[in-house]
């Protein structure tokens, strides 16, 4: 191999996230995640729909089956003739994911579709799946580490701890010792190590991200001013531009002096309390202030896209953690709170 290759190489993008299945996908012209059997496999593949020993005969011919031809339609009557009712449903919720993602010519759309009509009976668990992947595509040839693991807050929940004047965040079922294989089958199919020692990523150790990507065990400091809250912003503009083709700029704010919240979303249930006793005038006391993770600023890029009574206002974005240092992101705020007219990535 002469040197023109290995710089050729070395230059190419370094894969992450394994475990989301993106390389189980095929994608369209505009770059949107098509459905494949192989993706729908690893859903069929998961514990919970792998019958138990004692399952009757129907469910162990449907699975086998349908891991055969995963599209194949299934009738209601086939589901009926399972014996055990906890299968029925486990079935009825699996078929009904996969008939709606079937139905879409991509995962963004059918992942946009299922936002705004209301996910229903859909697991969470598959909703953060779809996250992961999208994310995942979002983000394809990103080459800073720390915006990837910032966007881990996107499908993971985290826990907060300050530790010698910083705000750290870490992987909630990495410290509690679930780690990361749990999540999906693919971990264990792909051979991906188990969780390690928690570091807190920083610029020297940013290039071990790639390889411990799955095991997420990197922790990220979230302090205001510092690069862990920018590095969110990016991810959060990437995952807007990707799933709603908006351009925006997004800033992390490190005061809230001149902060008129025209229009906020909160980018989880605390972050949006936190905005609407604000709005109401309330006083939000020392333990919301506390609580308040990250302030940003959000500027469309073409206003034209703006709903005309809101065109030039900026939007402020709030995340903030439990009373119990907890922070559940929810990045589907983002596809309902805009105030934009409803479009989807054209994909």
């Amino acid at each position: 191999m002469d040197s023109v290759q290995t710089a050729a190489i070395a230059q190419q993008p370094k894969d992450f996230w394994l475990s989301c299945g993106h390389h189980l996908l095929d994608r369209d012209a505009g770059g949107g995640l098509v459905v494949t059997g192989a993706f729908l496999k690893a859903y069929l593949a998961r514990p919970e729909m792998a019958p138990p020993a004692d399952a009757c005969v129907v469910e162990r011919t449907l699975h086998a089956v349908l891991l055969a031809e995963p599209r194949r339609a299934v009738s209601a009557d086939e589901i009926a003739a399972i014996a055990d009712p906890d299968a029925r449903e486990n079935w009825q919720i699996m078929l009904a994911f996969r008939d709606h993602l079937l139905r879409h010519r991509t995962l963004e759309a059918a992942y946009v579709d299922l936002i705004r009509r209301g996910t229903g009976r859909t697991p969470p668990l598959f909703v953060n799946q779809l996250v992961h992947v999208i994310l995942r595509n979002a983000l394809d040839g990103c080459d800073d580490p720390l915006v990837l693991r910032a966007a881990e807050l996107f499908f993971r929940p985290q826990v907060l701890t300050f530790h010698e004047g910083a705000l750290l965040a870490a992987d909630e079922e990495t410290i509690s010792g679930a780690g990361g294989g749990a999540v999906s089958p693919l971990v264990s199919m792909l051979g991906i190590p188990a969780a390690a020692a928690i570091d807190v990523i920083n610029r020297d150790n940013a290039a071990d991200y790639y390889a411990r990507s799955d095991a997420f065990d990197m922790a990220i400091d979230l302090t205001g001013g510092r690069e862990g809250l920018a590095a969110l912003s990016k991810a959060v503009a990437a995952w807007v531009r990707h799933v709603l083709a908006v351009d925006v700029e997004i800033e992390a704010l490190t005061a809230v002096e001149d902060v008129n919240l025209t229009w906020y979303v909160g980018l989880d249930a605390e972050g949006t309390a936190i905005g609407d006793a604000f709005w109401k005038g309330e006083d939000l006391g020392d333990d919301a202030a506390r609580r308040l993770v990250g302030l940003f600023r959000l500027v469309f890029r073409d206003q034209d896209v703006v709903r005309a009574s809101l065109q030039g206002e900026p939007v402020y974005l709030i995340l903030a953690m439990t009373p119990d240092n907890k922070l559940r992101m929810k990045p589907q705020n983002l596809i309902v709170g805009l105030p934009i007219e409803p479009r989807e990535k054209v994909s």
